[in-house]
């Protein structure tokens, strides 16, 4: 769920991969891999991501339930667009 609220987030920002990378002091791989689902962050990182796209880490995280109960909502939506199919490899 994270990759996908993370993509959603630089999607809806505007941001490209590498704008994001750059911000954030990381590579373009690196990034690729977080909306993969290849890899997490740690802490820290969650939270310069939430504060670079403006949005809580809870929305990063999933945790929809809490932040209604909240009263807090969140301009991004939870999904971006769709994803382009990965080409298939040939046998």
């Amino acid at each position: 769920m994270f990759n996908d609220r993370l993509r959603s987030a630089r999607i809806f920002r505007g941001y490209t991969l590498q704008k994001t990378a750059d911000a954030l002091g990381l590579s373009l791989r690196a990034i690729q891999k977080y909306e993969g689902g290849e890899r997490e962050p740690n802490l820290s990182l969650l939270v310069e991501m939430a504060d670079f796209f403006d949005v809580p880490t809870d929305f990063l995280l999933g945790r929809d339930v809490y932040l209604c109960s909240l009263g807090v909502s969140v301009d991004v939506p939870p999904e971006g667009p769709p994803r382009r199919p990965k080409p298939q490899k040939s046998p």
